[in-house]
């Protein structure tokens, strides 16, 4: 299956993600899982290295996929699974990538990159956050900016205007951004209320509006936001998927009109059972349980964040430190 790359001149970006799976038991043996029930060519894509798959992952992202697809959730030929508890920047300086499109009919395999929710240090309160290389803290808790691992189905694509940027002396571009909606259930049943889905690593930053009423997205006053571009993809997000501006409008393309599954690893309760192992000092492995072994050494051991715990913990540091009110953007002082 080939992928074709749009040009990046005018940006229109396109973005993914959200339903809760049942864990699979964890004494299952891990060596059972990597050697039973897979297509030959798809085995030869199961490894540690970057751009394969984990047994464990690839199993649970086909369990749910065939289970949506017997319920006619999806008929999408191709499906999506994303390992978080790999690196998203390697020591070379290249990003991981730990984001998976599978179409078996057509006995395609993609790995691409893929950001991880960045969290938030709430100062004599709480720390969870992340750092960019790997993922340490997960929630699904409302506010928390973290990934939450389970199962999602992609719904709908919206795509929204977020203002124009310099491209070149007297010329701008527009910045328009599409966002696949992920729904979920159990744990990640959330994930509209949350806005969690996916979407290119493309921002503005330093916005100001200029008056320029002839642009097609002018406001009634005639304003327009124009700010600097940012391409974050070596960076993280506030909880949703992020891809290469070069990678997302192909991976929307896939579900624009055509939803599929997500599986995102790992669920809270591989996070639990992980770090239970790690105070224990027992080999993962043998336990049937999986970590990304290079990150599990940076981060020590893992966390998750139950919204039954973080949320009070977030209203609490909202209410001393409240959100300013609104303000319109600055009038731009350069033409």
């Amino acid at each position: 299956m080939r992928f074709r790359f749009l040009p990046r001149v005018a940006i229109q970006i396109i973005g993914v993600a959200a339903i809760g799976f049942a864990l699979f038991t964890s004494h299952r043996s891990f060596a059972a899982e990597q050697t039973t029930g897979l297509p030959a060519w798809l085995m030869t894509h199961i490894g540690d290295s970057d751009g394969q798959i984990s047994a464990l992952v690839l199993r649970r992202a086909r369990a749910l996929y065939e289970q949506k697809r017997r319920e006619g959730v999806v008929r999408n030929p191709c499906y999506f699974a994303m390992d978080a508890t790999r690196p998203n920047d390697l020591p070379d300086g290249s990003l991981g990538r730990r984001f998976y499109v599978i179409c078996e009919s057509q006995h395609a395999f993609r790995a691409i990159s893929a950001g991880h929710g960045g969290g938030r240090a709430l100062p004599g309160i709480a720390d969870f956050t992340n750092g960019k290389q790997c993922a340490k803290n997960f929630s699904n808790a409302m506010g928390s900016a973290l990934t939450a691992g389970g199962a999602y189905v992609t719904a709908e694509t919206t795509t929204s205007f977020k203002g124009d940027y310099p491209v070149s002396a007297g010329q701008d571009a527009a910045l328009i951004r599409s966002f696949v909606q992920f729904d979920g259930e159990g744990e990640t049943a959330d994930a509209r209320q949350r806005a969690i889905g996916g979407h290119a690593a493309l921002s503005l930053n330093k916005v100001c509006r200029r008056k320029d009423p002839t642009n097609a997205y002018a406001n009634q006053q005639g304003y327009i936001p124009i700010g600097t571009l940012v391409d974050y993809a070596g960076g993280r997000s506030e909880g949703c998927t992020s891809w290469l501006p070069s990678d997302a409008p192909q991976v929307i393309a896939l579900v624009k009109h055509d939803p599929t599954t997500l599986y995102i690893y790992p669920e809270a309760g591989d996070i639990d059972a992980v770090a239970r192992a790690v105070a224990a000092q027992q080999p993962l492995e043998r336990l049937g349980l999986y970590w990304d072994a290079s990150c599990l050494k940076e981060i020590g051991s893992p966390e998750f964040w139950p919204r039954q715990t973080l949320e009070p913990i977030l209203a609490t540091y909202k209410r001393g430190h409240p959100a300013p009110a609104p303000r319109p953007l600055p009038i731009c002082t350069s033409p």
